[in-house]
């Protein structure tokens, strides 16, 4: 086969390796043509050099090519990922370090929540100018996958504003699936079958089956309960399993920024978080973890170049839906997973404009949702609020509205169970002041922000949180790595 894929900053260098080497596990695809854009020249060198490196490896008539300019990367291209974090670090750590000021304690910040909502408005423009040139440029029934975050906000403005066929992909499914087999002890994941369904990173495994038998929530419970990691790792998720009956995709530190209930005061959140990963609550975790992350592959990358020089093994193609879903679409290969896509009636008791994430199935006519789901209520009833909060931002997003923006941030279940409105208010300001340069839609409404900034009276406090850790050094890094080696 031959059809041209281009990924929308193809930076992001560790996820577009992952995402080529899966493709290219397809067997038609090995002449296909990739296409790599980022704004980064440095980092958009660093990933070619690795994907030539794999291409030259294993000897594949595989055509990779790199550019700055987007339009030339979109022209003709069948698909379009896209794996953007707009504003980089820079902008992620005003997302976490700004509503601390204000008591708001996030673990990741990067779906609802202040940082999530802010962290919208940034990618939101630049997700519309993507779809302005995918109908312009890009083959006539191009197809968009998007796996940036905030998942269901990107998703939301693509469908409706920017007009491209669109699927939003994770993978907190698969990751939450592969824990409840291992907890019920079975040998594979495969022998676990199961419906997930509700919006992204609040989907909910609404019924399992392990080996055709039906798993109950107290089998569950007593299963992660027993288990000697997950027992102390998860126990939020847990406890939302025992109250709600069903198991939730997110992790844990990521669960607690969606429900009001553990991460509103501080001395609460050391109770239900755990310190051993930042996934499990870790206060900014996930940007330290970025952070460190970067660092150790900017330093460690002679290493990473080095390693491509493997041959593809096809028996270790990851479960991201990526792959799957281009193969079944252009070989007609049925794939099962789960889809973010516009509701419109699949889950029957979440509104139709929303953006869910559901099973379906894809062959060569498409996306094809399994419709009729209906959630238990209490699930229903805390995906609506966050809903409601994405709407809201979209809308704000798109119209550059800096009240509705306040009101979205305000209806933020988290923040609204310990912000005032007054405090909302001014962060929001500061935020939009702070994150100006990546905000285009707001230029208008930062110089009243700052005159309001100037004579604000509202107080806030330098906090680190309740569980910060500082970012690792390399050495730090290296020794911890060269301790793991030694210990397995």
């Amino acid at each position: 086969m031959s059809f041209k894929i281009a990924i929308i900053g193809a930076g992001s260098v560790g996820f577009t390796k992952k995402l080529f080497t899966d493709i290219l596990c397809v067997p038609e695809f090995k002449g296909i043509e990739f296409a790599l854009t980022d704004v980064s020249e440095h980092n958009l060198a660093m990933i070619k050099a690795i994907l030539d490196r794999i291409v030259e490896a294993n000897k594949l008539p595989t055509r990779v090519t790199a550019t700055t300019d987007r339009r030339e990367a979109l022209e003709g291209a069948r698909y379009i990922i896209s794996c953007v974090r707009v504003g980089g670090l820079e902008a992620y750590a005003d997302d976490i370090r700004i509503p601390l000021k204000y008591g708001i304690d996030q673990c990741v910040g990067d779906t609802i929540c202040a940082g999530g909502i802010l962290y919208g408005q940034r990618n939101i423009p630049v997700i519309l100018d993507f779809c302005k040139d995918i109908r312009e440029v890009a083959d006539t029934n191009a197809k968009f996958l998007n796996y940036a975050n905030p998942m269901a906000m990107n998703t939301w403005a693509a469908i409706e504003y920017g007009k491209v066929d669109t699927v939003g992909l994770c993978h907190g499914v698969q990751h939450g699936a592969e824990q409840i087999a291992e907890v019920l002890g079975a040998k594979s994941p495969r022998e676990l079958d199961y419906v997930c369904s509700g919006i992204n990173h609040q989907t909910w495994f609404i019924d399992l089956r392990l080996n055709g038998r039906k798993i109950d929530r107290d089998e569950l419970v007593a299963a992660f309960e027993a288990h000697p990691v997950y027992s102390q790792q998860e126990k939020l998720r847990i406890d939302v399993l025992k109250r709600f009956g069903v198991y939730s995709t997110e992790s844990n530190g990521h669960l607690s920024e969606y429900l009001p209930w553990y991460r509103k005061r501080p001395d609460e959140i050391t109770r239900w978080i755990d310190m051993s990963d930042w996934i499990h609550g870790e206060t900014g975790g996930y940007l330290r973890y970025s952070t460190e992350t970067r660092n150790w592959f900017e330093t460690e990358y002679p290493q990473f170049l080095e390693a491509a020089s493997k041959p593809i093994d096809a028996s270790k193609r990851s479960n991201e839906h990526a792959s799957h879903i281009l193969e079944a679409l252009e070989t007609n290969r049925v794939y099962r997973g789960h889809f973010n896509v516009r509701n419109e009636g699949v889950i029957t008791n979440l509104p139709r404009d929303a953006i869910i994430e559901s099973p379906g199935f894809v062959d060569r006519f498409g996306i094809n949702m399994a419709a009729g789901i209906t959630l238990p209520e209490a699930c229903a009833a805390t995906c609506m609020a966050s809903i409601n909060v994405q709407r809201m931002s979209v809308h704000a997003a798109i119209s550059g509205d800096i009240d509705l923006l306040k009101l979205a941030v305000l209806h933020d279940p988290l923040v609204g169970a310990v912000s005032t409105p007054e405090e909302v208010w001014q962060m929001v300001d500061e935020m939009v002041v702070a994150q100006a340069q990546w905000l285009p839609q707001y230029a208008h409404a930062v110089p009243a922000a700052k005159e309001r900034l100037s004579k604000s009276t509202v107080k806030t406090r330098e906090w680190a949180g309740a569980a910060r850790r500082s970012v690792r050094s390399i050495e730090e890094l290296r020794a911890e790595k060269t301790a793991l080696k030694q210990a397995v």
